[in-house]
């Protein structure tokens, strides 16, 4: 209702602005004054007061004059407070919203017909994923998952690093160390066992004996070859131990969730010759220049001082030029494509998406969203390379156990601990303590580094998953208790400011997924589902359902707007990736 609101808001103000010979531009729509009973307001008055030569509040009295809502069913009346033309919605909005929003996928938006790929996470797969990796699974998945709720055709996908040094050297190092000179596994997984293959070879190639290890490195170097070549007795040796490892990965990634729809490998790219076909274009390129043996791009065009080297001085491509290829299908096969990168990849996306200029691709088909890393308390980063102690299976682990201690100490009236069983101790739990870790992440704006507290991620009166759950559990009680009690869809008895503001929440959430998908910023929704949360508090604690004091209409009708509430927080975490507790 919010959406064909603003659109009505907007067709009224253009053609106010039209009679009156006024450009239309910006109309300055945003939300009104804290003090202003209306859904939007207009600050046009302010671009406008130059031209008409007079204040402000004298050009929106002007305005809303000339406004007509004859044809508007959504807008009910039109005022001015100073410079402000204020809208206020109608009875029919209220209704439509209460009506609407009793479907189960309240807030999804009409298909766009525009299919997007999003990439994300993309660990390279030599062990287990670590903290590092905790931000990227978590923003690139609610990203997904938000814009397939606005109507996008959506594919998520995870680049599988499966050629190069480190998986060459993963190769050598799994076919000639035996189990007997590895320690013990830290978790009975796949990618825990395999890695104990990855950190001796490489331990090997630092410490080992110089003749040894150049023997090593020569077998190295040929497994380089094999791959580039395309070779498929190397490939097959190698596919081995990166599928060993991904399915171990994968397990992990699960218990986020963050699940994908297709695993590309960098492989495809030198197997299908499109690798080699994009080297012999760009050493075409009147940007390409040859040092030290080495084929590189001159980006001063691009305003970017390092040079891209495509092409090593023994002939064999980088993870660079193997990802070029990769692009290249993305816009072949997507409308768009979106990465999911830590800041510190900034300067090579920007190298790459010159590189794919001077191929001739259209780039604007390409978007880059980049994130900050991640602080433990105590200063950790959770980068890359800092964050190697700590994997993300022993973070998960440490969420639900937390959470569990915390659900346990609540075990009381407020939260009908009589009727949880240990079983659901337990999901919640899980529930509670994985929604408690992505919506810590995920409510943050991504360019801004956070640090991550586990007092305030499992604060269950605070700005957390735990606080927004809780409020879905509470919905589900107020239902349950209700018994025989229809729900009437007759909005007309929910005129109190409480039910009033309640429904215009949940007219606002499908607005907010549209804009959270057009912005590319997950948080919007986690802020959305929290300061609704407030209002939905502010909702229980002045209407009862069940009372003796309730008439039955209304408690019919307000049994009918806590279900609106439910799906409208429901939707919200689940955009979110969130599970949402029935009872907690």
């Amino acid at each position: 209702m919010f959406i064909a609101f603003r659109r009505e808001v907007e067709a009224a103000l253009e053609a106010a602005l039209d009679d009156l010979g006024y450009p239309t531009g910006d109309l300055g729509i945003e939300e009104p004054p804290a003090d202003v009973p209306a859904v939007l307001a207009s600050s046009v008055a302010f671009r406008l007061a130059s031209d008409a030569q007079a204040p402000p509040p004298q050009v929106a009295g002007e305005i809303a004059d000339a406004i007509d809502l004859s044809a508007a069913d959504l807008v009910a009346d039109v005022s001015t407070q100073g410079p402000y033309v204020n809208f206020t919605p109608s009875d029919a909005y209220f209704q439509g919203t209460l009506e609407d929003a009793q479907a189960d996928e309240w807030g999804r938006l009409p298909d766009t017909g525009e299919s997007v790929v999003v990439e994300h996470t993309s660990a390279n797969p030599t062990g287990p994923v670590h903290v590092g990796r905790a931000r990227n699974p978590i923003l690139g998945d609610a990203l997904a998952r938000i814009l397939d709720f606005a109507g996008y055709d959506v594919t998520k996908e995870y680049y599988v690093n499966d050629a190069g040094r480190q998986m060459a050297v993963f190769t050598w190092a799994y076919e000639t160390f035996d189990e007997s000179d590895l320690p013990e596994p830290e978790r009975d997984k796949p990618d825990y066992d395999f890695v104990r293959y990855y950190r001796k070879g490489n331990e090997f190639l630092e410490e080992g004996d110089p003749a040894a290890v150049e023997e090593a490195e020569a077998e190295i170097a040929s497994i380089i070859e094999g791959l580039d070549e395309g070779d498929e007795d190397t490939l097959e040796r190698t596919s081995e131990v990166v599928d060993t490892v991904l399915g171990g990965m994968q397990e992990t990634l699960g218990r986020l969730p963050a699940e994908f729809d297709e695993f590309v490998k960098e492989t495809r790219f030198l197997r299908d010759g499109s690798t080699h076909e994009v080297v012999d274009r760009l050493q075409d390129s009147e940007y390409a220049f040859k040092e030290e043996g080495a084929w590189q791009l001159d980006l001063d065009d691009w305003d970017i001082e390092q040079s891209f080297v495509f092409l090593r001085s023994d002939d064999t491509t980088l993870y660079t030029t193997r990802d070029l290829a990769h692009h290249e299908w993305k816009f072949d096969s997507f409308d768009s494509a979106i990465t999911v990168l830590g800041e510190d990849q900034e300067l090579h996306a920007n190298k790459l998406e010159a590189a794919l200029d001077i191929l001739g691709n259209d780039t604007d088909q390409l978007e880059a969203v980049f994130y900050a890393w991640v602080n433990l308390p105590g200063g950790e980063s959770m980068s890359t390379r800092q964050g190697t102690g700590v994997d993300m299976d022993d973070l998960l682990d440490e969420a639900v156990n937390r959470a569990e201690d915390a659900v346990r100490s609540r075990l009381d009236d407020r939260i009908r601990g009589d009727d949880l069983t240990e079983a659901d101790v337990e999901r919640i739990a899980r529930q509670v303590g994985i929604g408690a870790v992505r919506y810590d992440i995920v409510s943050k704006q991504p360019t801004k580094a956070i640090t991550f507290d586990w007092e305030d991620a499992l604060d269950f009166e605070g700005q957390s998953a735990p606080y927004v759950q809780y409020a879905h559990a509470r919905a589900c009680g107020i239902s349950a208790e209700a018994g025989d009690l229809e729900p009437s869809l007759d909005a007309a008895p929910l005129d109190t400011q409480a039910e009033r503001d309640l429904l215009e929440g949940i007219a606002r959430f499908p607005a907010v997924v549209e804009a959270a998908a057009a912005d590319r910023e997950p948080h919007q929704v986690a802020t959305f589902a929290r300061e609704f949360v407030d209002t939905f508090n502010a909702f229980y604690r002045s209407c009862p359902v069940v009372s003796d004091d309730v008439d039955d209409d209304t408690a019919a009708a307000r049994l009918a707007l806590v279900d609106a509430a439910r799906n409208t927080l429901a939707n919200a975490l689940g955009v979110l990736g969130i599970e949402s507790p029935d009872s907690m």
